[in-house]
């Protein structure tokens, strides 16, 4: 068993209205916790930490989030600002929330979906990697049948840590992956050769995801991903989203959330892609908070 060598930590405060349940219930949609746990308000979750297995482990208590991470291997150098950085964002602690409660929370429509889910904000995942290849498995499918399909892709090419948990895979380990290690996991062909022409992309660095990470060029990072074959407007929004931490992709392409919109309308009839794309249009920069706000609904 590798040796336990790095271990950091850290405590953050929590705002006042901080929604525990959303961040523990968006990391346990797989219902077999084979790469994320939750046990009461203890989250934790494997994931790849400099090419090393390892654990985050977050803690929830009354207005504060005590977070720990423990990396497999000797000799691993601490980063306590990269770590800082990685539970901020995945806790959503840097969406400005309450600039835009203030502004929507007399409006119409949003005001009575702000009144009921205050302080709602988006769960991000660990990384921007995480993200895009979570959004090319869930093109078309149902969340059900996604879920599957990450747990064998996790199962396939994560990276076992010491606490038992599978994290899941970087990059460089969805590369080594062969297109028929995908087809066996439950990808079309399509979304495998879409997966792994990512990765190897990312691994060489033409995708330069931890660059674009740092500084968000919301428009390269759209203009290059747009460019590949099986990545849509929508996969790149969503991505955007959970793993960058942009609120601003129009989703207009969903269908849950177009489903809700009718129906906080009051429409009789399905709205249309179109017409969604033209009614978030007036929430910029927030359309992608929007959007979330009408999945909670």
């Amino acid at each position: 068993m590798p040796r336990r060598a790095s271990l950091q930590s850290l405590e953050l405060p929590l705002p006042r209205n901080y929604r525990v349940a959303d961040t523990l219930e968006f990391h346990q949609r797989d219902p077999e916790r084979v790469s994320e746990r939750v046990d009461g308000t203890i989250l934790q979750k494997g994931l790849v930490w400099r090419g090393a297995p390892a654990c985050l482990t977050v803690h929830f208590a009354s207005r504060r989030a005590t977070a720990e991470l423990a990396v497999d291997g000797p000799g691993r150098k601490d980063d306590p600002a990269r770590f800082e950085q990685l539970v901020r964002r995945m806790l959503g602690l840097t969406q400005p929330i309450a600039a835009f409660e203030r502004k929507y929370r007399r409006h119409p429509v949003l005001g009575p979906l702000i009144a009921r889910h205050g302080g709602l904000r988006v769960p991000l995942v660990a990384t921007p990697f995480e993200a895009l290849s979570w959004a090319i498995i869930s093109q078309q499918i149902s969340v059900r049948a996604a879920v599957a399909t990450r747990r064998k892709l996790v199962r396939a090419a994560g990276k076992p840590h010491s606490g038992g948990l599978l994290c899941y895979p970087d990059a460089q380990g969805v590369a080594r992956l062969a297109p028929a290690d995908l087809r066996a996991a439950g990808f079309t062909q399509g979304k495998a050769e879409a997966l792994l022409a990512l990765a190897r992309s990312a691994c060489s660095g033409e995708i330069p995801l931890e660059r674009w990470s740092e500084t968000l060029p919301v428009e390269e990072i759209r203009t290059a991903l747009l460019s590949r074959r099986g990545i849509g407007p929508w996969t790149v929004d969503y991505a955007l989203m959970r793993g960058f931490g942009w609120l601003d992709g129009s989703l207009h392409g969903d269908l849950a959330m177009r489903r809700q919109l009718q129906r906080v309308l009051g429409l009789p009839e399905p709205v249309s892609a179109a017409q969604a794309r033209e009614w978030l249009s007036a929430f910029s920069p927030w359309r992608a908070l929007v959007a979330f706000h009408l999945w909670a609904a």
